[in-house]
């Protein structure tokens, strides 16, 4: 990747600089005003400086945000945004291309927005951003002294008390995994706090997301109730961790014991995270949106040509239960061997070995079960890659040792675990652990982590992250149902790729369900689970079910092995949220199809305008059976022909899926 080339689209923007002497309008009075439109004018933003700064959003000409104080306070409580003094005003049109080298969603993304940089007296200032689907803010300080940062306030207001999608949380030491309430604005209260993203349900829409984006060195935004009752959200930031020690009974969950009087101590002259409003008119623009990466910081490695997204044999979630072999099963060199042999056979690209293959506090007492680089090498000769489990606070004690030893033997990645925190100090070891790694080479998949906030733009090799209430519940509860399943597309992945660990070959439906930890099923049927292939992101998406079990469905293999894991387009047809979604996405010459049901049965008749006009097209359908209803397992595959433009008809049972694939007919 030629980094110039990469950076120099981004420069070349239109720039209207208008003169500090704007801080007097007209007639000679000081700004109180500033207006911000969207390229396709649909979104207005007005910013307004009297008492203190609050802006305001229109879409369509409607008020979808009511006046919105926001403000820092730094060092000895001094409030910037307090009675504001507009200095200078700059307005800026971006119009860029980005070409992601690990293409999530779409191979290329078009970056075109309207910006305002307001600069205020006291060396601070804010700038926002106006997209054709949502608007962004972020403070700026010009200090050449470090600050300590002792609060912000970032608030969301609507003008009526609209219902909102929230994950709640207990505190803020979180997994960030939860389910999803819908309740209306004021409910949330200031008891009670959650992470991002939510959604707004505006009547009549359109629909309003909020996260934030391109966090480094400062904590990550939690929500919580409006403080004057109104209906809104604010923002809410962990304190800085002064002291901390291992919980209870735990060789790997650090907790903070100790806290600071402010968020952030930090360098003085920096811009501050996006606080995003994304603006979606139906649900589908919610999964077709990629404002997220757009607003993230630009790739910092000049060569990304050795990373290599692909799909994982997963051990934990099934236990290690493989059978039909004459070796017994479990976490030693021959199941693993065993693993890489499935992998190989279908082109998976990679295994993980999860927690069990080494001491979780010390990644050098390697299990005596254990021949890790006798592994590691059969992998390579079946062309299959390794990825190591560890805990983030073992792996931060022995970084550059454990980094460098991974990298000498040919491990391809790390997988690491329960960091359960977003406050600035972690969110200064996230960017410590993906730079190391790439040093080395080495993939990341982050698990017990916070949602994704831009860092995989800069450092492509964090493939994916959990943050996300997935497939694992199911092993000891009955939270992951599809009606949660069809929360995902439109709140925790609209801030990037999840590691939800889709894949399970033993399907109930609801009243057949039972959590069994060393033996699991899914909710739902075997089609849900193939169609989260298509409709889920993740460059590193996982197979979780024991191989042995795969290798009984031929016919499942013959869609997994071929499912590509990254994307050049992505069109979502049909969508509401926790209801149903079907997505569309291209990977070279082929399109996928993904359609996944709550627990009602649905019909869906799509028309295929997405396929490349006058071409015909095989069809590959693997759709709910018959008695998928009372058997969740039950599916049929089916072949046909279509031309563009013609419609195809899918069928889904209670919790069901279906998957297609279209591959040009010779």
């Amino acid at each position: 990747m030629n980094l110039k080339k990469q950076i120099l689209p981004a420069i070349l923007f239109s720039l209207i600089i208008i003169p500090a002497s704007i801080q007097l309008g007209s007639q000679g009075r000081p700004v109180t005003a500033v207006s911000l439109n969207s390229p396709d004018n649909r979104i207005e933003v007005k910013i307004e400086f009297r008492d203190q700064i609050v802006y305001s959003v229109f879409f369509g000409g409607k008020q979808i945000l009511a006046p919105s104080p926001v403000s820092m306070t730094i060092n000895d409580n001094v409030i910037l945004g307090r009675r504001p003094v507009v200095e200078n005003v700059s307005r800026t049109k971006g119009d860029s291309i980005i070409k992601p080298p690990v293409q999530e969603k779409r191979a290329v993304i078009v970056d075109r927005y309207n910006e305002v940089n307001i600069k205020l007296r006291g060396n601070f200032g804010l700038i926002f951003r106006a997209y054709n689907d949502g608007v962004a803010y972020r403070f700026y300080t010009g200090y050449r002294v470090p600050i300590k940062v002792r609060s912000e306030q970032a608030s969301f207001n609507f003008p009526e008390n609209y219902s909102v999608y929230f994950p709640f949380t207990r505190s803020f030491h979180t997994s960030f995994e939860s389910t999803y309430s819908y309740l209306p604005l004021k409910e949330v209260g200031t008891e009670r706090f959650g992470f991002a993203p939510v959604v707004v349900d505006i009547p009549g829409g359109p629909k309003v997301a909020i996260t934030d984006v391109d966090v480094d060195d400062y904590p990550g935004m939690f929500l919580t109730g409006n403080p004057q009752g109104l209906p809104g959200l604010v923002g809410k930031f962990a304190p800085y961790p002064l002291e901390e020690k291992l919980r209870p009974n735990s060789d790997r969950e650090l907790e903070v014991v100790k806290e600071a009087d402010y968020i952030a101590e930090t360098r003085g002259g920096r811009q501050y995270p996006w606080r995003l409003i994304v603006v979606a008119e139906k649900d589908a623009d919610l999964i077709n949106t990629d404002i997220v990466y757009r607003l993230s910081p630009p790739l910092e490695l000049k060569d990304t040509s050795w990373i290599k997204p692909g799909k994982v044999a997963w051990d934990w979630w099934n236990a290690n239960n493989v059978y039909g072999v004459n070796f017994r099963a479990g976490i030693n060199t021959e199941t693993y061997k065993y693993y890489i042999d499935f992998a190989s056979r279908y082109g998976i690209e990679y295994v993980i070995l999860d927690e069990g293959w080494s001491d979780p506090a010390d990644l050098f007492r390697v299990n005596p079960e254990i021949n890790l680089e006798e592994i590691v090498r059969y992998g390579q000769q079946k062309n299959v890659g390794i990825i190591l489990w560890c805990v983030w606070l073992t792996l931060d004690r022995q970084m550059d040792r454990a980094l460098d030893y991974f990298q000498k033997i040919g491990v391809k990645g790390i997988k690491v675990d329960f960091m359960d925190r977003d406050d600035q100090k972690m969110v200064n070891f996230y960017r410590r652990c993906a730079a190391a790694a790439a040093r080395r080479r080495l993939l990341v998949d982050f698990h017990g982590a916070h949602k994704p906030v831009g860092l995989r733009r800069a450092f492509p090799n964090i493939l994916t992250k959990e943050g996300v209430l997935g497939l694992e519940y199911s092993k000891w509860s009955n939270l992951v149902t599809p009606e949660h399943d069809l929360m995902l597309p439109f709140l925790r992945m609209l801030a990037g790729p999840m590691d939800y660990t889709p894949g399970a070959m033993r399907n109930a439906q609801e009243k057949q369900f039972r959590a069994v930890f060393d033996l699991p099923m899914s909710q739902g049927t075997r089609c849900h689970q193939l169609a989260m292939y298509v409709v889920y992101e993740s460059p590193l998406q996982m197979l979780c079910d024991s191989p042995s079990a795969y290798l009984r469905e031929p016919e499942v293999m013959e869609f997994l092995s071929s499912v590509p894991t990254v994307w050049e387009e992505t069109v979502a047809l049909e969508a509401k949220i926790g209801d149903y979604a079907v997505v569309a996405r291209k990977n070279g010459e082929r399109w996928y199809l993904g359609a996944m049901t709550d627990w009602s049965p649905r019909e869906f008749e799509l028309k295929l305008d997405f396929l490349e006009a006058g071409k015909s097209w095989v069809v590959e359908l693997w759709e709910d059976g018959v008695n998928a209803d009372r058997f969740a397992s039950d599916f049929i595959r089916k072949s046909f022909r279509v031309v563009s433009g013609e419609s195809i008809k899918l069928k889904l049972a209670p919790g069901g899926g279906a998957v297609a694939r279209f591959t040009p007919a010779r």
